[in-house]
């Protein structure tokens, strides 16, 4: 009974001299702690403020101007749709004015397409390039345009390289199309085994596929 007396009286003054030591700590660094306690609070703060106070509103300003520019964009105005006009911003103006909100990376890459359909290829590189969820069906197309914009530039290699980083989605109505395209841009090189290997490809991997239906004659044309 002494013993556990003598313990519970050895740990109850353990613990008081901890929570000496702490106010100790305290006392000596409370005005660090409390800078560095206020401080975390204002960048808190300031977070919560940017975000419901600036980027909100601008969210809902961008989508707002992104739809007028839509319309154009759907009937093929595309000079119209880039630039703007005194109903709508453009979407390269959209996309330089809302650039943290999800509307303005999503001009970049209407910005890029109206690029490319103008003849603007450099400048739907960079558009395109801007755009940042490449993830979805709709990025896996925009990687795909920005090979078809070095295609027009006589860049072969480098839109071989898109063409490929977009079939390496794994998207089993896109990947064959670019599998296909690429396979044709190493022809145009006159490196038939590569584009045989992407033809192989789209045969074992996506014979389900519209590129599948006639695959075989490119495979024997490339094969004898």
């Amino acid at each position: 009974m002494a013993k556990k007396t003598t313990k519970k009286r050895d740990e109850l003054q353990e613990v008081q001299n901890a929570l000496s030591t702490s106010e100790a700590f305290f006392e000596k660094y409370q005005k660090q702690i409390l800078y560095g306690l206020t401080a975390v609070v204002l960048v808190v703060v300031a977070i919560i403020a940017y975000h419901n106070l600036y980027l909100q509103p601008r969210s809902g300003e961008a989508a707002t101007e992104i739809s007028k520019t839509q319309d154009y964009f759907a009937v093929d105005s595309f000079r119209i749709a880039l630039d703007g006009n005194l109903e709508c911003l453009g979407f390269s103006e959209i996309a330089s004015s809302y650039s943290s909100t999800a509307s303005g990376n999503l001009a970049n890459a209407y910005a890029g397409i109206c690029s490319f359909k103008l003849g603007n290829y450099e400048d739907a590189i960079d558009y395109l390039e801007k755009y940042s969820d490449k993830g979805t069906y709709f990025g896996i197309e925009v990687i795909g345009l920005i090979g078809d914009s070095y295609v027009e530039l006589d860049k072969t290699d480098k839109a071989i390289s898109y063409f490929e980083k977009a079939a390496d989605k794994n998207n089993d109505i896109l990947s064959p199309q670019f599998l296909k395209k690429a396979a044709v841009a190493y022809e145009s090189l006159a490196k038939p085994e590569k584009a045989l290997n992407l033809y192989k490809q789209i045969k074992d991997k996506y014979p389900q596929s519209t590129e599948a239906a006639d695959i075989d004659k490119y495979i024997a044309r490339l094969s004898n």
